[in-house]
């Protein structure tokens, strides 16, 4: 069975050269043959660590991207690629910092024999970051049901069939949103737990702002139940406060109105025809093994 692990990267090669280390080291059953395809979004820093003897993968290739695109753009167009440039049965993306942990991989591959090519996510049981990111990890969830009715607990990191795959590539909103479009596409996801591990070198991506923008545009891919529910909240608030309108009241409507500004250009991003081309946007790519 072959398995394509997809990494997404930005100047981050110190981590993806343990990470590579990592799935070397896993002990799989001969039946799956593992293979690496990292998406280099233009790196502005050299390449190293890179000279590996993989002697449980077999092969490696580095997608090089003319033009920076961003984290969920890389993951779509190597799903685009694979899909239409590499025989595979199932893809596992995931994230190059160490924050996915490697180890399970081998959970991915024994619930696969049991799922009948259904698509599998690792929900996030628990997290490494501080307190303060945990929580607002769990406002982002609560917001994200309450604006679309899904409960999305997962990220990036899954296993992917092939007919999921398919649909995936054919849907625009995996131009923006991994988790989102997924969601989306299938209604039968099976998960397994996940344990967000520590980054292996320096400090987390995912800032307060990027969290932020990360939750609309999940939210984007449900606009139309977004913008319903947005309305229906107005009508009841406004009918709630008019005995006590003040500027102070206004404010949920203020945010409200700034969420829905946002998400309306979040949306533009779902661009099919940006995706349909993204594989022009490779530069080259580079044969590790």
């Amino acid at each position: 069975m072959k398995i394509k692990i997809l990494i997404p990267i930005y100047n981050d090669w110190q981590s993806v050269s343990k990470l590579l280390d990592g799935i070397n080291n896993l002990s799989l059953s001969p039946e799956f043959q593992i293979s690496v395809i990292i998406v280099n979004d233009a790196s502005n820093h050299d390449r190293q660590h890179m000279d590996k003897n993989l002697e449980n993968v077999h092969s490696v290739k580095i997608l090089n991207i003319k033009i920076n695109q961003g984290h969920a753009r890389c993951i779509a167009t190597g799903l685009k690629y694979i899909y239409e440039k590499e025989e595979f049965d199932y893809i596992i993306p995931m994230d190059g910092d160490g924050e996915d942990r490697p180890e399970e991989i081998s959970d991915f591959l024994d619930k696969i024999r049991n799922t009948n090519e259904k698509p599998i996510v690792g929900e996030r049981i628990k997290r490494s970051e501080n307190l303060l990111f945990k929580i607002c990890y769990q406002l982002h969830k609560l917001i994200t049901f309450t604006f679309t009715g899904n409960t999305i607990k997962f990220g990036n990191y899954s296993c992917l069939p092939k007919t999921t795959v398919k649909k995936m590539i054919n849907e625009k909103a995996t131009w923006n949103s991994f988790s989102g479009a997924l969601t989306k596409v299938e209604n039968d996801l099976i998960s397994i737990p996940s344990t967000r591990g520590n980054r292996y070198f320096g400090p987390s991506k995912m800032s307060f702002y990027n969290l932020i923008k990360h939750s609309l545009s999940i939210i984007s891919v449900f606009r139309k139940i977004f913008l319903i529910r947005s309305a229906l909240f107005i009508i009841l608030y406004i009918l709630l406060i008019k005995s006590n309108a003040s500027v102070i009241t206004a404010i949920p409507l203020l945010f409200l109105l700034i969420a829905v500004y946002s998400i309306s250009n979040l949306a533009l991003r779902e661009n099919m025809d940006e995706f349909d081309k993204s594989l022009e946007n490779i530069k080259n790519i580079d044969t590790i093994k």
